[in-house]
């Protein structure tokens, strides 16, 4: 079966000034493969966490714990953590060893594998509406691309998850706001970091 995405992501895009890679991501592909079967989903909407000196990162003031020390490894890894004890939420590693920065996706576009989503996220509704309902937030993805705690640490340069390039040449215009529910960050909630493409129906609610 022809596959519905292209090259795999080099090392070498993760090394990259995580702002750039938070923008760069959007419109690439995001691979699932296990027993159950492949999803793909196209990123829509991510936002950049800048370690160390982001008062809204989980690594701020190098804070290294049990559960954040993956995002010291080098650019390319996966970190996975659970809020409200029950949702996942799916990072990207960046930069070099040693800066704990990393990329959030925030939502995704369903590109392959939709009936299996569908089947992990409980939705019968095949509409555009259902459809939109099954990646169009940071917890439903995990849900619907079967991405939790056990694949923290995960490298993408392997082949079980990893991002790729699309087939297809995507024309998007990528606009910027405010990160979202980061109220406890002070003035670091006002930095403009979060990406999306522009008018598309997959990404989340700002609300």
């Amino acid at each position: 079966m022809e596959k519905p995405y292209g090259c795999k992501l080099p090392r070498k895009f993760y090394l990259q000034d995580t702002l750039e890679i938070a923008r760069g991501l959007l419109g690439k592909y995001l691979v699932h493969e296990n027993a159950q079967g492949m999803t793909v989903g196209k990123i829509v909407e991510t936002e950049a966490y800048l370690g160390k000196d982001d008062p809204a990162s989980h690594a701020f003031g190098g804070k290294k714990t049990e559960r954040t020390e993956v995002q010291f490894k080098v650019g390319g890894h996966v970190y996975v953590y659970l809020i409200y004890g029950m949702y996942n939420c799916f990072n990207i590693v960046t930069e070099k060893e040693g800066e704990p920065k990393s990329v959030f996706v925030r939502a995704l576009e369903p590109i392959a594998g939709q009936d299996l989503m569908r089947d992990r996220r409980g939705i019968t509704d095949e509409s555009v509406d259902g459809l939109v309902e099954l990646t169009n937030g940071p917890g439903k993805l995990c849900m619907a691309m079967d991405i939790d705690t056990s694949m923290s640490g995960k490298d993408l340069c392997e082949d079980e998850i990893f991002v790729t390039y699309p087939k297809d040449e995507d024309h998007m215009k990528i606009v910027s706001s405010e990160r979202i529910n980061i109220d406890y960050a002070g003035e670091a909630k006002r930095w403009p970091w979060r990406f999306f493409i522009k008018d598309n129906s997959f990404v989340s609610s700002s609300e």
